[in-house]
């Protein structure tokens, strides 16, 4: 059975593969999600990120930790989300809806036309995803630059708009969490993504974009703060963010 293979396979991942994730692993490999694990791909505070095998192709499985050391970080953005007010602060309770609102946030980014991986599967606390690249993995952004800065600039601020649209906001935007798949921006890590209508939900709008505005400044863009927002909010800008009058 492969899921007792995972923790000899990736030793060096430490506090992943419990008995828990183990069983949901394994789960997931019965109902066809994937054939099996290949290599890590990333580790983070809050998952562990594999590259898997899915007949001759290649996807994603995103594995949260279930003791994660920013839990209480965590547990402030989510009983923040409307869709999970209900919330009480129990730890699994709380890493189980994380996962599922990154899988909603994914089907509604989708959903709001621009690119970013197709989810593909869900359970517990693991989320099966598209693989964004060729044969690697496609980098992030901040290690490939886009040799057009400015389209790909105006690229990732209609994709910033197309999800506000949908009631979206991303939460944690940056060349961290944008790939650069053939020259367009993919759109990755949607874990803080919220609705609008959060209590918070301008304030992670404002970072995003002031994260988006220093990163395209250094590369010779002329990136505007307050006209990615007047673009991104349009008549709702002055009612719902002050600060920015």
């Amino acid at each position: 059975m492969t899921q007792f293979t995972y923790q000899e396979r990736f030793k060096t991942i430490k506090g992943v593969f419990d008995e828990f994730t183990n069983r949901t692993l394994f789960e997931l490999e019965s109902k066809g999600a994937f054939d099996e694990l290949v290599s890590p791909l990333t580790v983070g505070k809050e998952s562990s990120v594999f590259i898997a095998k899915k007949d001759e192709k290649k996807v994603i499985v995103k594995i949260y930790f279930i003791q994660p050391a920013n839990f209480m970080k965590m547990f402030d953005y989510i009983r923040k989300d409307p869709r999970y007010q209900y919330l009480q602060q129990h730890r699994r309770q709380i890493i189980l809806a994380w996962a599922q609102r990154e899988f909603k946030n994914l089907h509604r980014a989708v959903e709001a036309g621009i690119h970013s991986p197709k989810p593909l599967q869900w359970l517990n606390h693991i989320i099966i995803e598209e693989f964004i690249g060729d044969e690697e993995p496609a980098p992030p952004l901040k290690d490939a630059p886009p040799q057009n800065p400015k389209k790909f600039y105006d690229e990732v601020v209609s994709g910033m708009t197309k999800l506000y649209q949908k009631r979206l906001i991303h939460g944690d935007l940056s060349s961290f969490n944008i790939l650069n798949y053939r020259e367009k921006p993919y759109f990755i890590d949607f874990s803080q993504a919220t609705l609008t209508k959060a209590p918070n939900s301008h304030e992670l709008l404002v970072r995003d974009v002031g994260n988006i505005v220093r990163y395209f400044q250094k590369l010779g863009v002329k990136a505007d703060a307050e006209k990615i927002m007047i673009r991104i909010m349009g008549k709702h800008l002055k009612k719902n963010s002050p600060e920015t009058e």
